[in-house]
């Protein structure tokens, strides 16, 4: 254990990055909680690595961020909007499509991938992202996404069509996930909406508090931030829905 680690220079632009993602995955978490579609974040936020993955192939070194993360956002699109087609022909069927999408992006990534000898790095990169390294800077493009989708989301009522919520999901999994990687933004997204119940405040103070005692002890005890962070949340969301259960049967 050491104290080192504790920099709030590092430390508070990682947690902003958690709060930014939070705003947006928890109302998403419920939807995709009442839709039974618990998987179709991994998928998106595969497709969106793919679409990255693919635009470095191709461009090599010339590929720059912006253009990275066009091919990312083009991918995440065009696979919401596959996902939404085939949800409005064979509902029933959709969790298949989503696990088999999920899987179908992810095997086209490792054979991109394998010929490039930086592969294994943009591979963990994708899994477990960069949290730590956010700054203040960086977080400007994720926060104009996310003020974009609560404006939607709740302004324009977007939450109530098929059509919106996909593209909402599209452009907020993709910028998440180049900040927090693949497994917080699951983690993001279901695990606070399980917490919450009903509640959309209480989820986003039960990721908050994940987020923050994640990052605290990643600090304290040089732990992978990314990791530490997932079983903060899967532990504060215990805690909360056994404190709800118990308040409701002492009722």
């Amino acid at each position: 254990m050491t104290l080192d680690g504790l920099d709030p220079v590092l430390l508070l632009p990682a947690l902003a990055a958690g709060a930014l993602v939070l705003a947006s995955h928890v109302p998403l978490g419920l939807t995709v909680l009442a839709r039974g579609i618990l998987f179709l974040d991994l998928a998106i936020a595969q497709m969106a690595g793919l679409g990255a993955i693919l635009v470095r192939a191709i461009g090599g070194e010339e590929a720059g961020p912006w253009l990275v993360q066009a091919g990312a956002v083009a991918a995440a699109l065009l696979g919401a909007a596959f996902l939404h087609w085939r949800e409005a022909r064979q509902p029933a069927r959709q969790e298949a499509v989503i696990g088999v999408s999920f899987v179908v992006a992810a095997c086209a990534a490792l054979l991109v991938m394998s010929h490039d000898p930086h592969g294994a790095e943009h591979l963990q990169d994708l899994l477990v992202g960069q949290i730590l390294w956010s700054t203040w800077d960086s977080l400007l493009p994720l926060a104009s996404i996310t003020g974009i989708m609560l404006g939607a989301w709740f302004g324009l009522g977007w939450r109530h069509s098929g059509r919106g919520f996909y593209l909402l999901f599209a452009l907020c999994i993709t910028a998440s996930v180049q900040v927090v990687g693949v497994y917080l933004v699951f983690a993001s997204l279901v695990v606070p909406a399980l917490a919450a119940g009903r509640g959309l405040l209480r989820g986003w103070l039960a990721g908050l508090a994940g987020y923050g005692l994640g990052l605290l002890a990643s600090a304290l005890f040089d732990l992978p931030a990314g990791a530490a962070i997932v079983l903060a949340l899967v532990a504060v969301s215990l805690l909360a829905q056994s404190s709800s259960s118990g308040q409701a049967s002492s009722k």
